[in-house]
């Protein structure tokens, strides 16, 4: 398995990687509410990155390593909206303050980098140890795609039950924990002992988040190329623009109540475009391989379409405005329980 990379560019994206998370945490180090002028912008930035980048790609190492990475980065950046969807479940969850949302969802970003590394590198050797790993990718997939259709055709609930998570439990029952939040602080001094926020709580639970949508996301890259390189990078520059896009979006974030259709198709695709490469390999003469610029028009074909008709839905069911937020969200979403606590029962 070919990659374009040498050390040389990898320790240059890492470095860059590092630079830009810590001119994000500086950016956070004054807790503040978002506003949309601000998120905007910083979309922009995050989405002008990558695109640069794929024109570097082009004009270095040809055509078809750009059109892996464009089109992984458009798989990426759809899986990671629906992500956002979790994301305002949690922070509401949590009662988080709005001035600190940025620094949760960004301690959520940097351990989502890391974890992506670590399931890169895994998902590497496994592919190296023979064709069959890509039929057992494309099951995973095709698993996946089955269970978010059935999630969505039963009105896509999501909910997060704030007495019950594990993770969560697990760290009260190690640590005490304020009642009340301290500012951007993680761990404060209390009655005479170190003591954790629920700032501290709510990073756990989007840390732990990070695990189940590692999971499906990497997988998704490795059906459309398999250069560990390019599959980070698609990661990385679709999860540091997460930040700006949740506060560009978490307004209408509700009103894309087809989105969860599209992410199945997305990954039905996928998944059966990873058996294929595996039956290609296996009997190139008889199977096709499905080739990179029809995955990205096919990807980019369905999120249009569930987009246009979910605005279609929602004009004729009435929904012109931002939904409220103690309402249910797409398709009966709600947040049970008092106290800060974090995602469904698997976290």
């Amino acid at each position: 398995m070919s990659s374009i990379a040498s050390p040389g560019l990898w320790a240059i994206t890492v470095a860059v990687l590092v630079v830009l998370l810590t001119a994000d945490f500086a950016v956070t180090r004054r807790p503040h509410e978002v506003r949309m002028r601000e998120a905007v912008g910083w979309s922009l930035f995050y989405l002008a990155l990558p695109a640069a980048f794929g024109v570097l790609v082009w004009q270095v190492y040809g055509p078809r390593p750009a059109v892996e990475f464009l089109t992984g980065y458009v798989v990426e950046k759809s899986l990671s909206v629906d992500n956002l969807f979790v994301f305002m479940l949690l922070l509401g969850a949590f009662a988080v303050p709005a001035a600190l949302a940025q620094r949760v969802l960004l301690y959520g970003i940097a351990g989502a980098l890391a974890l992506r590394a670590v399931f890169i590198a895994l998902g590497a050797a496994v592919l190296h140890s023979g064709a069959w790993a890509f039929l057992l990718f494309g099951a995973v997939l095709l698993g996946t795609a089955g269970k978010v259709l059935r999630d969505a055709a039963r009105g896509g609930e999501h909910t997060v039950d704030v007495a019950n998570l594990r993770s969560v439990r697990l760290v009260r029952w190690l640590l005490p924990v304020t009642a009340e939040y301290h500012g951007a602080a993680l761990t404060v001094r209390h009655a005479g002992r170190r003591a954790l926020t629920p700032l501290a709580l709510v990073v756990v639970a989007v840390f732990m988040t990070d695990i189940v949508f590692a999971v499906d996301s990497v997988p998704a890259v490795y059906g459309v190329t398999e250069d560990p390189y390019l599959v980070f990078a698609t990661n990385a520059f679709a999860l540091l623009g997460l930040r700006a896009l949740y506060f560009v979006l978490r307004n209408v974030l509700d009103r894309l109540r087809h989105l969860d259709y599209g992410l199945a198709v997305i990954l039905a695709f996928i998944g059966g475009k990873l058996i294929l490469h595996w039956g290609h390999k296996q009997w190139p003469d008889a199977v096709p391989d499905v080739p990179t610029a029809l995955s990205l028009a096919v990807i980019a074909g369905v999120l249009v379409t569930v987009t246009v008709t979910s605005l279609i839905a929602n004009r004729r069911s009435g929904r012109t405005g931002p939904p409220d937020p103690g309402s249910p969200g797409r398709g009966g979403s709600a947040v049970t329980g008092s106290s800060p606590a974090g995602r469904p029962d698997r976290v």
